[in-house]
């Protein structure tokens, strides 16, 4: 099977979030059972020279004349990266924007370029894909044009459509579609605005995304994200399946950035991992104290604002360290200043590091997750591999990789009282010493490998 990954980032040439850890894990997962794959990706901030190896120029047709892309490629492991190089990405700073605040005005035409360009680099290469494979709204487009225009190369080729955050969508001006020279559908607007989202899950022949509760949730209101409708309508061919993680990186027996290496047979170097965290981030260094661990965006999404109400009422009154690693707008970070000196056992650091994400969940006895929603999440998975037990709402990826009670703490809502209950049964949970440990090892035993995900695709893309 030949497949063409499309995508806005992958790792590890760009990165903003866990798409690109998807992408590059997936491909890696679907070559090694046997598939042909290539990943087109932008080369961002980056000379074409150092982008890789030339492959190809492409001449790709826009409002105002053709405009000359140049292809780079580059391998990594098994998989041949195809790194699209023009100025509108090897001259900006940053991914979509030069802050993850600040979008660039011209991201409609950017990544139709990525989308026309995809199927100009099957042409020249005579690349004949079985599949194009389009990740979230930046190549959304992708669907409608080729079913606008099929190179002969791509004749037999089907289109499939993965979101993985339905919330972004990727919104411009009607006007802009006029860059793409293609005909247009009123499936493409919303709102009197061209909806890259929308023009995925509308003409891909089939929509994937990376949960089975999500793939139930965006077909209701609340969570559709006003795209329901279409989702209900596509329902008969819309798929959830779970993310994986990288088990490699992701691995207390081998990982050489935490304090002491363990396992689900041996555990006592986890109490060294506890007592080294409690000492790089400020707090006091207690085997007998529960303590809680957070890396994430610190936004609404994660359910922020209710766990700082709810520390704000429990740091005095329940014997608990809490440990929080991420960045967020500065109302946000400062509302966590003023938690954190009134409380001497909760610890905030606002840092981007992955050192500091593998030392917290190796620290860690509890990792809190009280997203609202969670299209996947892996942070929960790598929480369980290394015993740090999550957490968490029931919803989205969440409700799919923890078991109540087993390898995990489940919450029905996301509010103050329900964060506090929580947290207390957890303490309560810490102190049954027996049923805790119980509890890390059946976690630390759950496979999540992009292994048992990738033999899922495989036997979804072969049914259709």
């Amino acid at each position: 099977m030949k497949i063409l990954m499309i995508t806005s980032e992958a790792v590890p040439f760009s990165k903003s979030g866990g798409l690109a850890d998807v992408v590059g894990d997936l491909s890696q997962a679907l070559s090694a059972l046997g598939c042909t794959v290539k990943v087109l990706v932008p080369s961002y901030d980056t000379s074409v020279a150092d982008s890789g190896e030339k492959l190809c120029t492409l001449r790709v047709s826009v409002l105002g004349g053709p405009e000359k892309v140049e292809i780079a490629t580059q391998m990594v492991g098994s998989v041949q990266y195809c790194l699209l190089c023009h100025p509108v990405f090897n001259n900006r700073k940053g991914i979509y924007g030069p802050t993850s605040f600040e979008p660039y005005a011209d991201n409609f035409f950017r990544y139709s370029l990525l989308c026309k360009s995809a199927l100009k680099l099957c042409e020249s290469q005579d690349f004949e894909a079985d599949w194009l494979w389009c990740h979230d709204w930046a190549s959304g487009m992708l669907p409608y044009m080729i079913k606008q225009a099929r190179p002969q190369a791509l004749k037999d080729a089907r289109t499939i459509f993965t979101i993985h955050n339905l919330a972004y969508q990727g919104t411009f001006a009607r006007m802009d579609f006029l860059f793409t020279l293609n005909k247009p559908n009123e499936l493409l607007f919303a709102d009197g605005r061209i909806n890259m989202m929308q023009a995925g899950i509308a003409f891909a022949d089939i929509v994937t995304t990376v949960s089975p509760t999500y793939a139930k949730e965006i077909q209701g209101s609340v969570q559709g994200c006003s795209l329901d409708w279409l989702l209900r309508r596509r329902s008969s061919s819309l798929f959830g399946i779970i993310n994986g993680i990288d088990t490699e990186a992701w691995n207390p027996e081998t990982d050489e950035l935490i304090a002491s290496r363990y396992s689900k047979d041996d555990l006592s170097g986890k109490a060294l991992c506890k007592a080294d965290c409690q000492q790089r981030f400020g707090l006091e260094i207690r085997e007998d104290v529960p303590l809680f661990t957070m890396v994430s965006r610190l936004a609404w999404q994660k359910g922020i604002r209710e766990l700082c109400l709810a520390l704000e009422e429990e740091l005095d009154k329940l014997d608990i360290q809490v440990l929080i690693i991420g960045t967020g707008d500065k109302n946000t970070e400062d509302d966590l200043i003023r938690l954190h000196q009134k409380h001497p056992n909760l610890s905030v650091n606002f840092i981007f590091s992955n050192k500091a994400a593998h030392q917290a969940e190796a620290g860690g006895d509890f990792f809190l997750m009280p997203s609202h929603y969670e299209p996947c999440g892996l942070n929960q998975m790598f929480s369980m591999r290394y015993g740090n037990l999550p957490i968490a709402h029931r919803t989205g990826g969440l409700a799919d990789t923890i078991i109540d009670y087993q390898t995990g703490l489940l919450m029905d809502s996301v509010t103050v009282q329900s964060i506090r209950e929580a947290l207390h049964r957890a303490v309560d949970l810490h102190h049954r010493k027996e049923d805790m440990k119980a509890m890390m090892i059946k976690a630390m035993e759950m496979d999540f490998s992009w292994n048992a995900s990738a033999a899922q695709y495989m036997k979804l893309l072969q049914s259709q």
